[in-house]
């Protein structure tokens, strides 16, 4: 029993080591937490998470081979702590400001990049799930390219969000620009990971005339988020009450149409 629950365990662990999201793990603490005053504890806990993760990845999975993104955190994290601890000050509040920025471009450009070599980085953790037979079927390829890219541009709304709130409104740590729409956008794209690929799945068995479940509805991919709109809107009462309308508004809408889309779900 010991050994099957064991192996049990195991194989679970394993399966989250092969998820994507994982590997973007770091990006998302960092690009989240860095701020003035953040830097050094953002950088830190990134490269902390990327150490444990890859080192896991290598014990867990003997048989794992190294990944774009395992060597691009290793990279990045690696570099940007060394700058930080011998940049000079101004260095140093250049990096508070503008770090965040800085890491979702980089991995904008790496999941594009990826997808412009046919390599999309979401490939190498899918083929360690799937049946090499799979592995250049038309539907596989497209899965792939579909969720690295709407992960890049999870990243680039993240960029765009940090650049106005530092850049037009001079306040990195701006509810909105800095917490709210970054946040939203990586759980857009975590819920769409998780959503598109079985209805990739349903919808290639009903092509091949093959019995199949029904695709999943829409509705389970936006359910997530609007779930999320209670909260924010709880977060916006609290932090910003010049508007606190809006945290009444997003409290309700978010209730009514989580209800909605659970009952179409």
């Amino acid at each position: 029993m010991k050994t099957e629950a064991s192996a049990t365990a195991r194989g679970a662990v394993a399966g989250f080591l092969e998820n994507p999201v994982v590997g973007m793990a770091p990006w998302i603490i960092f690009s989240l937490l860095v701020g003035p005053g953040r830097f050094e504890i953002a950088v830190i806990l990134a490269l902390v998470a990327t150490i444990v993760l890859v080192a896991a990845g290598r014990i867990i999975n003997k048989g794992s081979t190294w990944k774009l993104l395992e060597v691009a955190d290793l990279v990045f994290f690696t570099v940007l702590a060394v700058i930080g601890a011998l940049a000079s000050d101004g260095t140093r509040r250049w990096l508070e400001t503008y770090a965040g920025e800085v890491s979702n471009i980089a991995l904008f450009l790496i999941a594009f990049g990826s997808m412009a070599f046919r390599m999309p980085f979401t490939l190498q953790y899918a083929r360690e799930r799937v049946d090499p037979a799979y592995w250049h079927t038309p539907t596989f390829l497209r899965t792939n390219y579909l969720i690295t890219g709407v992960w890049g541009l999870a990243f680039l709304v993240a960029a765009v969000a940090g650049a106005y709130g530092d850049l037009v409104l001079h306040n990195p740590n701006n509810i909105w620009t800095g917490w709210i729409i970054q946040i939203l956008a990586i759980v857009a794209a975590v819920r769409f990971t998780a959503w598109y690929p079985d209805v990739a799945r349903a919808r290639a068995l009903r092509e091949a005339g093959r019995p199949g479940p029904e695709p999943p509805h829409l509705a389970g991919m936006f359910l997530p988020l609007a779930g999320l709109l209670v909260p924010v809107g709880i977060a916006v009462l609290i932090f910003d009450d010049n508007v606190w309308w809006l945290g009444v508004a997003l409290i309700v809408g978010g209730s009514v149409l989580t209800k909605a889309l659970t009952a179409r779900n």
